[in-house]
């Protein structure tokens, strides 16, 4: 792959941020949408995105082919329960904290790779990293101003969602990885759709939804552009200049979500908050590292 240049940089960091400012529109949209109908429609609203760029392209969707099970885990695993999960939760927490418990995804990553992948196993770097990734989880944890006994059991739930993702991306470049990125977005989204369907329709949401402007541009906007137009801007960047590039937006994703909570909904930060940010960042960046000494090998 190529070497960087400034527009991949530029196109990186708006990755970052759409991806960031998705938690604080969650937060608007769980105001008045409930959060299977917030992510019913959410889905929704991404699969219409992707299902005209792929008409527009010309490319086969597979969703219901001889492999239509694997597609259906992965939109169960990897979109389904963690949306679910996610805005179950930031209905409740900030939605900074939301973007800093979803940014240890890497480290629950990397350990989990290690008992179900054959080329993704730890080493001393990765190890490091992940126990200090941990350590900045603990840290926050203990930050009581954040995380009280109210909202502790919903910062878990947001926990168990990231590593849903986890587990669906493992399931994807284990069964999917040669079934084109395409494809693989447009047909496990579509499955996503399916399980949440019946959801929604045995919730009635149309009897007591009373949705306010705020909430319905705020998830309008996540099923547009944190799902579906980032996911394109993403499969940009990844075949213009490589993965290792690409997955550096792990640490920008918890920076702009803790700018946006701060900026746009007039959360509270504290000293313990940025600390366990830094922490955290930096058990990414030396798993990253550990990442690379393999390849290097």
């Amino acid at each position: 792959m190529k070497e960087p240049k400034t527009i991949d940089v530029l196109l990186l960091i708006l990755l970052g941020a759409i991806w960031g400012s998705a938690f604080f529109n969650i937060k608007i949209a769980t105001y008045t949408y409930d959060p299977v109908t917030l992510v019913f429609l959410r889905v929704f609203f991404a699969l219409v995105a992707l299902g005209l760029y792929c008409l527009y392209k010309k490319i086969k969707i597979l969703a219901f082919s001889n492999n239509w099970k694997m597609y259906a885990v992965v939109g169960l695993t990897n979109i389904t329960i963690p949306f679910l999960l996610i805005a179950y939760g930031t209905n409740v927490v900030d939605s900074y904290l939301s973007a800093i418990l979803m940014s240890t995804t890497p480290l629950s990553g990397t350990l989990l790779a290690h008992f179900f992948t054959k080329n993704e196993k730890l080493n001393i770097f990765k190890s490091a990293g992940v126990l200090i990734g941990f350590l900045g989880i603990v840290f926050l944890f203990f930050d009581k101003l954040v995380i009280t006994e109210s909202n502790l059991f919903y910062a878990l739930v947001i926990l168990c969602g990231s590593t849903f993702y986890v587990v669906g991306g493992i399931l994807t470049l284990k069964f999917l990885k040669n079934e084109g990125n395409e494809n693989v977005s447009t047909s496990t989204i579509l499955w996503s759709l399916i399980f949440l369907l019946p959801f929604c329709l045995y919730q009635e949401p149309w009897q007591n939804l009373n949705p306010s402007l705020e909430s319905t541009i705020a998830l309008i906007y996540l099923g547009v552009f944190p799902t579906g137009v980032a996911w394109l801007l993403r499969f940009h960047i990844l075949t213009k200049v490589g993965m290792v590039f690409q997955t550096q937006v792990a640490y920008l994703i918890p920076i702009f979500g803790v700018i946006f909570g701060y900026l746009i909904m007039d959360e509270q930060i504290t000293w313990k908050v940025l600390a366990s940010l830094i922490i955290i960042i930096s058990g990414i960046y030396i798993v990253k590292r550990g990442n690379k000494g393999i390849k290097n090998r």
